[in-house]
């Protein structure tokens, strides 16, 4: 990753904005749907501030201004130049409380705009509700599940697709407290094969990729390609082991991974 992905929480916070135009009044409107205050430097308010945007035609001037809030202890971003930005904007699809962002590290806004467009189709309008009715209903999932290892498996196989509370389908908020009182207790260790149809993530099968992102752990033989595992979770234990080893026995879905050999089409 070019960048750690950050939700950083401003609401009636002070964010620091320099500059006037189409540009600023953009990133004003962002900081202000956030609830955070736009307030200039000399603003008795700035010295609380702890982000700034720079806004300004003269890139000479930007850079200057720029590392002045940088010398403050500020992170910035700087409209346009993403050489000079400690953080970058990106496309957001909103789904109140949940949010989703695509960045490209400032490379082209255009294509994470393109890309946050075909988001919006996909994701239901009421996602949200989702969200909130699982918030609300957080004493009763850790009363029916404390192990918080069961209580995520447990999540993982209700939220999955055509699941009781897959979240793309109608009436899964309304479904959550009838899920409560009837689901079933997930195994305490799980053990999936994936023979994979090649090196490339892109021709990685549905089931592949659901799998890959639940697996609390992934073993693999050391030819199975970096960007194959980043399909991963972040947190997902990697063991790079034989694959006619001993494989875990711990709780949760442990994955396995195969790269087709000559011998599998034979």
């Amino acid at each position: 990753m070019h960048s750690l992905p950050l939700f950083v929480k401003i609401a009636g916070q002070p964010v620091i904005l320099l500059g006037t135009g189409e540009a600023a009044d953009a990133k004003r409107r962002l900081i202000e749907r956030a609830g955070g205050v736009p307030v200039n430097e000399r603003d008795e308010r700035a010295v609380n501030a702890r982000i700034a945007f720079v806004a300004l035609e003269d890139a000479d001037t930007a850079a200057e201004m720029a590392d002045r809030l940088k010398g403050r202890g500020l992170i910035v971003n700087v409209v346009d130049q993403p050489a000079l930005c400690d953080f970058t904007t990106p496309a957001i699809v909103d789904r109140d409380p949940i949010l989703i962002a695509v960045a490209t590290g400032g490379a082209s806004a255009g294509l994470a705009k393109a890309l946050r467009q075909r988001i919006e189709r996909l994701l239901p309008q009421g996602l949200g509700t989702l969200a909130v009715a699982l918030a609300a209903a957080r004493s009763a999932l850790r009363s029916r599940w404390p192990d918080a290892r069961l209580r995520r498996l447990a999540l993982d196989d209700a939220l999955r697709e055509g699941g009781l509370l897959d979240p793309m389908s109608d009436g899964a908020a309304e479904a959550v407290q009838a899920w409560l009182a009837n689901a079933d207790d997930p195994p305490p260790h799980r053990l999936e094969t994936i023979l994979l149809r090649s090196a490339d993530p892109d021709e990685l099968s549905l089931r592949a990729a659901r799998l890959l992102g639940e697996a609390d752990r992934i073993v693999h033989a050391g030819d199975v390609p970096d960007a194959l595992l980043a399909r991963a979770r972040a947190d997902a234990v990697r063991l790079v082991t034989p694959l006619d080893g001993i494989l875990p026995d711990a709780p949760g879905l442990t994955l396995v991974l195969r790269i087709p050999s000559p011998l599998d089409n034979r």
